[in-house]
């Protein structure tokens, strides 16, 4: 495993849309890994591909308290609602 470097606005290629997931195989996994290890390390609780230059729909979170780490892996996630706030 690897920690990537984060990037950050003003750097375009966060503007980049991000390619599907055609497969989960050992190189998606590996990165998924990456990804995770380079959360950890920044520190955060949530992580895009895109974030670390990889155009890819790829998320890792993990927002347990506990020592014990409960990461979640979204992989092509979709938004498929958003409420409407008034107050914003």
């Amino acid at each position: 495993m690897a920690i990537k470097k984060i990037l950050i606005i003003p750097d375009k290629i966060l503007r980049k849309k991000s390619l599907p997931v055609e497969e989960v195989n050992k190189e998606i996994k590996d990165l998924l890994n990456d990804m995770l290890e380079t959360m950890y390390n920044a520190p955060g609780i949530g992580l895009a591909a895109i974030q670390i230059g990889i155009p890819k729909r790829l998320i890792v979170i993990d927002v347990s308290k506990e020592e014990r780490k409960k990461p979640l892996y979204l992989i092509n996630p979709e938004i498929t609602f958003t409420s409407k706030n008034t107050s914003v």
